[in-house]
């Protein structure tokens, strides 16, 4: 009897199952990750996006697939100006601030990655910020263009 595909089997199943991501990649956003049409992958380094502009279609949605590169935590709200702008003063609050219970919004920590699945409308002037101390203002936003 030859043990070696039996235990290669195994240990392919571990390695696997230990490579499952962070609670934040099991589709939160405005729908499940099922109902996206496509997945943009999304890399956070230090004060940005990249990339820092995507094109999405009026009516698509989309899985936005975020892996932090870079040593600080970042996150990634969705929202338009004026929703950023109230997100920013939220998460320079007494309380933290950080996204209690909202479905357009993520942290991500270093060397981790987590995803949003959003449905985007035409009629969205639609930016993602992060909104750690700092980032928003430093100019971290990724602008999504919604044709």
């Amino acid at each position: 009897m030859r043990p070696t595909p039996i235990l290669a089997v195994l240990v392919l199943g571990l390695a696997t199952a230990a490579c499952g991501s962070d609670d934040n990649a099991s589709g939160n956003g405005n729908g499940p990750t099922g109902d996206a049409t496509r997945t943009i992958e999304i890399e956070m380094q230090d004060n940005e996006y990249i990339p820092d502009t995507i094109d999405v279609a009026d009516g698509e949605t989309v899985r936005l697939v975020f892996t932090n590169t870079g040593t600080a935590t970042h996150d990634a709200y969705i929202g338009d100006e004026g929703a950023q702008d109230d997100h920013e003063s939220e998460m320079n609050g007494d309380d933290g601030g950080h996204h209690m219970g909202d479905d357009d919004a993520l942290t991500v920590e270093p060397g981790d990655t987590a995803e949003l699945t959003h449905p985007f409308d035409a009629s969205d002037d639609v930016l993602i910020g992060c909104h750690e101390p700092g980032h928003y203002d430093s100019g971290m936003r990724l602008i999504v263009d919604v044709t």
